[in-house]
């Protein structure tokens, strides 16, 4: 039985990225490039590297996790498993190297992959938020400022403008995933003393090896402020799932009922209420969010470690790294499923837009005021008190306003016209345009 929810409830494919097994593959990995670092300078046989490249197609997860329940050393157990199948060449693994410039340079692997596969997961979300914006482009809902009713505005700009965002979460990876792509190979405080003279070119050799950048400075380990930046970049990403995932939410209580998760045929709302639709799929995400924004306060006092390290980082960073990514991986995943799937209901969108009886057209009608004459001023204080009339009378706002003397200056066919809330979303259509392009 899965003791935690990322190993069955939530599991994707990046849970392989950050599994054990890939972890050990990265070690080995880093571990053969310096093999063949000390290979081209001399240092070691030049048939070292294969065999050892060899042996690492032979190490088992379970025999290092063997290993490391003798020695209490997770990095030294990969060494030893790597030794026992290099045959005579296993004398030749990990020499001047330190344990996190191996664990570091493959933690930055591992998250090149990851960063990878969520910005994949993410265009995937952006492509339904673009259909979903063009898709709606013209449908006309209310808009809502502090929860209440403000000016309409459209479906397709609520889309665009997640969509926008999504984009830039995107980008924000991208920028991340440059800084944290670095690894090292300097030793035990980062001086490369093991190496002497050739330090800096052990560390370039490995670093081409592997496809990455080599870290310009570092102590025993990766400043955490790039490990730091990456958590934050996942956090802002979720943030924005779970704003997505929070509207609907509330666009789907009955008193709204807008829009609405999909709902299977034998899906079960409650055990006890028969006939609830939860948008628990929804729920589920904002749920999520908090646990992503959780891992970034971490991920920031892991940056100020002592001296030239200290273990602090070392055991949170188990679970924060693979948490924030498959958590918020599958957050993106289960959000495209629901908005792939998401159902309105335009009778109600249209209902809503006619809910507060045209108190929602105020600003436009003191907007026509100002320009048949009346100061902006006072077009607002009369258009304000007319509002409350209407509110307090439970009438219709087009009704207070033709009875007051301010009705004397719009004529009927202009007061129809100001009242018809679908024409009054500006260039909502144009900036969606805009946007989509």
């Amino acid at each position: 039985m899965a003791v935690s929810p990322l190993d069955s409830r939530y599991q994707t494919e990046m849970s392989e990225i950050f599994g054990e097994k890939n972890k050990l593959q990265k070690w080995m990995e880093v571990e053969v490039a310096l093999a063949k670092a000390h290979a081209k300078l001399n240092h070691i046989p030049k048939e070292a590297p294969k065999a050892i490249e060899g042996g690492m197609k032979r190490v088992k997860l379970e025999r290092a996790k063997e290993i490391e329940s003798e020695i209490h050393h997770d990095l030294m157990a990969m060494v030893r498993a790597l030794a026992e199948q290099s045959g005579e060449y296993g004398g030749y693994i990990h020499i001047g190297s330190t344990s996190y410039d191996i664990e570091d340079t493959a933690t930055a692997l591992i998250f090149k992959e990851g960063i990878d596969a969520l910005i994949s997961r993410l265009q995937k979300l952006s492509v339904t938020l673009k259909k979903l914006a063009k898709e709606h482009r013209d449908l006309v809902c209310i808009g809502r400022t502090h929860g209440q009713h403000a000016n309409p505005t459209t479906y397709g700009m609520k889309f665009a403008i997640y969509y926008q965002e999504t984009l830039r979460n995107i980008a924000r990876l991208q920028a991340a995933k440059e800084r944290i792509t670095v690894g090292k190979m300097s030793g035990a405080t980062g001086t490369m003393a093991a190496f002497g003279d050739e330090g800096p070119k052990m560390q370039e050799l490995v670093m081409n090896e592997l496809g990455i950048k080599a870290a310009k400075i570092s102590n025993q380990v990766i400043q955490r402020d790039r490990h730091a930046e990456v958590l934050c970049a996942i956090a802002i990403a979720a943030g924005t799932l779970e704003k997505i995932a929070k509207e609907i939410r509330n666009l789907s209580r009955p008193e709204m009922g807008e829009v609405s998760e999909p709902f299977g045929k034998k899906q079960v709302g409650s055990s006890t209420m028969p006939h609830k639709r939860n948008p628990h799929k929804s729920e589920r995400v904002c749920s999520l969010a908090r646990v992503v924004r959780a891992n970034v306060q971490t991920a920031l006092e892991n940056i100020a470690l002592e001296h030239e390290r200290d273990l602090t980082n070392s055991a949170n960073e188990r679970f924060i790294f693979p948490e924030s990514f498959i958590v918020t991986d599958y957050m993106a995943k289960e959000l495209t499923s629901v908005l792939d799937g998401l159902v309105f209901y335009p009778e109600n969108i249209a209902r809503n837009l006619e809910l507060t009886h045209g108190l929602v057209m105020a600003e436009r009608v003191m907007i026509t005021l100002v320009k048949e004459g009346v100061g902006r001023q006072d077009a607002h204080e009369a258009v304000r008190e007319l509002a409350q009339k209407a509110f307090a009378e439970k009438r219709n706002l087009k009704e207070v306003l033709k009875e007051s003397e301010l009705g004397e200056k719009i004529t009927e066919g202009e007061l129809d016209a100001l009242f018809d809330a679908s024409t009054y979303v500006g260039k909502a259509r144009e900036i969606v345009d805009a946007v989509l392009k």
